[in-house]
């Protein structure tokens, strides 16, 4: 258990539950909810329990239990009332916060658990949707906030993946009811963050058509050979990180030179890094997203 994380700060409270650290003085000094402890320079320092017990009260909050009637529960019935709750909605509401928990402690078996509750009531394309990607859309910030390191981040989006390849790997057993198309998913040299293309790969197979997934670090002219197999390919990036944008005129130079030249091959490319291309200025066959929903809606 000594990779735990077991003292959390007040900024980590908020940053995890939402609520704003103002407002958790508040519920701490006023009704008594939270007991931190305190570091010999008097900086408030909260435990996991705490933590556990801020998510819950969050989750009450949340669906309209006001906080002078939440602070009147008696304490170990709190996770009572969320399980109640929870039973008569829906988990996804507690869905996140278990994620969360999940990761700050390296649960595996907390996160099959929430994913498995989820998959009772929803389909994995809602999921991700509905679940995974605000879930992922918060990590940036708790990975910028310090909440979280590089560590848990990689524990949870591991796990996504796992997910992801699991339903993609279903609809693979079927054949390819449109032709017209390929889609060659891959990432640029030294870009690494694949959850999102992953999704889209998934996305395109669920709606009938053939991929060729190549994933990571894909330098450009390892590309050529495809040309020799099939004619028109939609060749689908995700530029997070690189090209950077001193490398983005190039990359556009060098993907007309290996792969845009016969007028039949294309690319759809979405991510941060989009930002820093002339969209004016690009070739008809280069086509910019500025989502995966975007994506999935030209498909």
């Amino acid at each position: 258990m000594n990779n735990v994380k077991k003292s959390f700060s007040i900024r980590d409270l908020e940053n995890l539950s939402g609520i704003k650290a103002h407002t958790i003085r508040i519920w701490e000094k006023r009704y008594d909810l939270l007991s931190p402890e305190r570091t010999t320079t008097n900086i408030r320092t909260y435990s996991l329990e705490s933590l556990q017990k801020l998510l819950n009260i969050t989750l009450l909050y949340n669906n309209g239990y006001k906080i002078s009637k939440i602070s009147k529960i008696p304490e170990n019935e709190i996770p009572l009332v969320v399980r109640e709750i929870v039973a008569r909605s829906s988990v996804q509401n507690h869905a996140l916060n278990a994620f969360k928990l999940s990761m700050i402690n390296f649960d595996i078996s907390l996160f099959q658990n929430t994913y498995n509750k989820l998959l009772a009531e929803k389909s994995f394309r809602e999921i991700f949707w509905d679940v995974f990607i605000p879930l992922l859309n918060e990590l940036g910030l708790l990975w910028q906030t310090d909440t979280i390191s590089p560590a848990h981040e990689h524990f949870i989006t591991n796990l996504i993946k796992q997910k992801i390849y699991t339903s993609t790997e279903k609809l693979q057993l079927i054949e390819p009811t449109k032709k017209d198309k390929v889609f060659v998913l891959f990432l640029p040299e030294n870009e690494i963050h694949e959850i999102g293309l992953l999704f889209i790969n998934y996305e395109i197979i669920l709606r009938g058509y053939k991929t060729i997934y190549l994933g990571q670090t894909m330098p450009l002219e390892s590309l050529t050979d495809l040309k020799n197999y099939y004619e028109n390919i939609h060749f689908v990036s995700y530029f997070t990180v690189v090209p950077t944008k001193d490398k983005m005129e190039s990359y556009i130079v060098d993907f007309t030179k290996y792969l845009g030249d016969n007028g039949k091959s294309s690319l759809w490319v979405l991510g941060r890094q989009i930002q820093h291309l002339n969209k004016e200025k690009l070739p008809s066959y280069i086509r910019t997203f500025t989502s995966v929903e975007d994506i999935s809606a030209a498909l």
